[in-house]
């Protein structure tokens, strides 16, 4: 990784002069992290969301025109009773600056993690003095400082007032964003750019393509009996669950890039009583919005021929949270300018394709151009290994206040299509 004092000298030179300042906020950045990962902040433990929107909200607040703290909808799923319930979820912050400015920039993190109050991963631990394991370190409690380290070196630009930007913090980013998609969508609409900062790869590149997501429960009711007194009168519901997930794993591959995941199934109360409830979840992954359409097909017509089975009776939950982001010209346009940004800085910086997918696949289906890995470089999110290479704070905190200080002194790197969206 390089030192914090080798930045090329053909920068401006206040430029320089800002991107070196950076590296001064490097030891408050760690100790803000520790603050942030210390609070446990899992996607269903709203109380603990709150407290790290609070938080954050006390480092964005001062260089913010506005900030507001805005409640979302329950989330409403199936649980392994077949029924639905509805799942409080922690607030959404929202914060402006300059939404008159002839440029606006939607910028997007998430204060919550995967790992819940029960989880042992709770604490940070230094593994070296480059590296700190510790939960949502990377994923994406430290990319909610590069937002904030960058955003501030803009406020010190000379030219910072070309650019208005809105941040999002949202509570629900790691099961889906299902209370936070409608407002995404929204903000999409009076934005010309995203930049969202989850992770970088473990490469430390970009993620380009992404496929696009659909989680599903079904719930199976069939009809108890005695498994030895009468077992021919019930209908088995874990028996037909194991048929309908062999029935779901033939669609793999059945579309080019399509893959299905049967992931939990649960059902049953004792082995001498035909079991009548079973649910079954599952995930599908996808390339285009076609495959979709083309999978609700299906899954209505299995659905259909299997409830004419006497004795059961099917319910289906869930649908594509996320459509596919797919790289057009605008993508591609605002990439460049993000590589050519990593080579002035002296880094060499790519993009590919993943099956993963983010808030930048809702970002993307509204319409606009983002980038959804400007977080920081680490590894093994999502377990008890995770982990962030601490100078990333400093590093990629650099590569967005470029990326900043570039467009707010030319502009766009596209033509942008006419915003139609009013401030909420």
């Amino acid at each position: 990784m390089k030192s914090f004092t080798d930045i090329p000298l053909d920068l401006e030179q206040q430029e320089q002069l800002l991107l070196r300042q950076l590296a001064e906020k490097q030891a408050l950045r760690e100790h803000q992290l520790i603050e942030l990962v210390e609070i446990n902040s899992g996607s269903l433990n709203p109380a603990g969301i709150n407290q790290t929107g609070e938080r954050c909200a006390h480092w964005f607040a001062p260089i913010s025109d506005s900030c507001e703290r805005l409640p979302l909808p329950h989330w409403q799923r199936m649980d392994f009773s077949g029924e639905i319930i509805e799942q409080p979820l922690g607030d959404l912050w929202r914060f402006r600056r300059r939404p008159d400015a002839p440029c606006q920039i939607l910028l997007c993190g998430h204060t919550d993690t995967v790992f819940p109050p029960e989880s042992p991963f709770q604490h940070a631990i230094r593994l070296d003095h480059a590296r700190l394991n510790a939960p949502g370190a990377a994923d994406m409690k430290g990319g909610i400082l590069v937002i904030l380290s960058a955003l501030e070196a803009l406020e010190a630009h000379p030219l910072g007032t070309e650019v208005g930007w809105t941040l999002l913090l949202n509570p629900d980013e790691e099961i889906g964003s299902p209370g936070s998609a409608d407002l995404l969508a929204s903000e999409a609409g009076r934005h010309h750019l995203g930049l969202i900062y989850e992770p970088a790869l473990p490469d430390g590149n970009l993620a380009g393509q992404r496929k696009g997501s659909g989680n599903f429960t079904l719930c199976v009711r069939g009809r108890a009996a005695h498994a030895g007194r009468n077992p021919e009168q019930g209908r088995n519901a874990i028996n037909k669950a194991a048929e309908l997930a062999l029935e779901l794993q033939n669609m793999n591959q059945a579309r080019p890039g399509l893959t299905l995941n049967n992931g939990m199934i649960r059902g049953g109360e004792t082995t001498n009583k035909v079991p009548d409830l079973a649910v079954l979840k599952f995930n599908i992954r996808i390339e285009n919005k076609a495959d979709a359409d083309w999978c609700q097909q299906q899954l209505q017509g299995m659905i259909l021929r299997h409830n004419h089975d006497e004795g059961f009776n099917l319910a289906l939950h869930g649908g594509f949270g996320r459509l596919p982001k797919n790289l057009d010209a605008q993508h591609l346009a605002l990439y460049k300018l993000v590589q050519n940004c990593a080579k002035d800085l002296g880094q060499d910086l790519n993009w590919q394709a993943t099956g993963g997918c983010c808030d930048g696949n809702n970002l993307s289906a509204a319409g606009l151009a983002n980038i959804d890995t400007l977080g920081v470089t680490g590894n093994f999110i999502h377990s008890t290994d995770e982990f962030i290479y601490l100078d990333s704070l400093t590093e990629r905190a650099r590569l967005s206040a470029l990326l900043l200080f570039r467009i707010a002194a030319n502009g766009l790197p596209f033509t942008p299509a006419s915003r139609s969206g009013e401030i909420p």
